[in-house]
């Protein structure tokens, strides 16, 4: 039995490659090779499981179509990339009609038109389990532009392209009271952002084209998960102030440990998380209004050589260090 999925990546890591036009593989968000001089090919995979990642009761069939292909543009954000093509492997049991199927693939067209990704192919298996989908997305980033997990460096801004937390507060009251119950437009609008999440592939375009050295993450599995990943890809240790992590108005009613347990470990949120020289930030502040959208600056890269995140609460209180307890695979819940 498996009991930790980040162990278990480390262990099937490859110490070496064989293509030259390889950039990056394994350990980041997305994989990146050299296609020619002016552009590096992004791909990435990502599976969804029936029971596992959603059932009938938190998604519709279209709903998992339109998130399983969000989560994969959510990983192209996360490298600066254009969005260019999609593949699909669907294993499908006897409990999914025809119907369903077809709602399933008119979700992912639905996101694929707004970001002009075209279906290219794919696979069709039939399965005594439940329903696998797993998509696999294309993208390209131009040469240089890398916005890689070990970009961080001592001194840099931590910032936050978005809040976090609704999604994790919405599934808890999918799994409490299901999809078809008769919730309040305050909990419709929690429940939609871990129903149809918004990848943040503008912001990570933006972030691209500023030239900077900067470290990014999407944040899938939390804050806590995504930062220390970033710290451990750098070699840095990373600070937060609680006080600086943005809370939206929804998330604000509920009780400020409840808060900041789904802020930091319910993950889902699909904005982005990274690093950036800190006399930097400004300047990316600055092209983030221009485009009408929000960034936050929520802590500081502490110094180098030992992987970890603190939490800093009150200053008169010793930061607490937070480790990866965001979803993991292999882990019961």
């Amino acid at each position: 039995m498996l009991h930790d999925e980040f162990e278990w990546i480390k262990s099937i890591t490859p110490n070496s490659s064989f293509q030259k036009e390889l950039v990056t593989g394994i350990g980041d968000d997305a994989a990146l090779w050299s296609v020619n001089k002016e552009m590096d090919q992004v791909v990435c995979v990502d599976t969804m499981v029936e029971g596992v990642h959603f059932t009938k009761d938190t998604l519709s069939p279209y709903q998992v179509g339109y998130k399983a292909l969000a989560v994969n543009l959510s990983d192209l954000g996360a490298m600066g990339a254009i969005p260019q093509f999609y593949l699909v492997s669907i294993a499908i049991s006897k409990d999914w009609n025809e119907e369903e199927l077809g709602e399933v693939y008119k979700g992912m067209a639905h996101l694929a038109s707004k970001y002009k990704t075209d279906l290219i192919g794919g696979d069709t298996v039939s399965t005594k389990g439940p329903l696998v989908l797993t998509v696999t997305v294309i993208g390209k980033v131009e040469k240089g532009k890398r916005l890689l997990r070990k970009n961080a460096k001592p001194g840099d801004s931590v910032f936050l392209t978005g809040v976090t937390g609704e999604s994790a507060a919405g599934l808890q009251l999918l799994l409490k009271n299901t999809r078809h119950h008769h919730f309040s437009s305050d909990e419709k609008q929690l429940i939609s952002q871990h129903q149809m999440p918004s990848p943040h592939i503008e912001q990570g375009r933006i972030l691209a084209s500023s030239a900077l050295r900067i470290s990014l993450n999407d944040v899938s599995d939390g804050i806590a998960s995504e930062l220390n990943e970033i710290a451990e890809a750098s070699q840095v240790t990373i600070h937060i102030d609680e006080n600086k992590i943005p809370v939206s108005p929804l998330l604000a009613r509920y009780p400020k440990n409840e808060q900041l347990n789904y802020q930091l470990f319910g993950g889902e949120d699909y904005v982005l998380t990274g690093t950036v020289a800190q006399d930097q930030f400004e300047q990316i502040s600055i092209l983030f209004q221009k485009h009408s959208l929000e960034i936050f600056e929520i802590g500081k890269v502490g110094e180098a050589g030992n992987a970890a995140v603190y939490l800093h609460r009150n200053e008169n209180k010793s930061p607490e260090r937070i480790t990866k307890q965001g979803f993991n695979h292999f882990r019961e819940r």
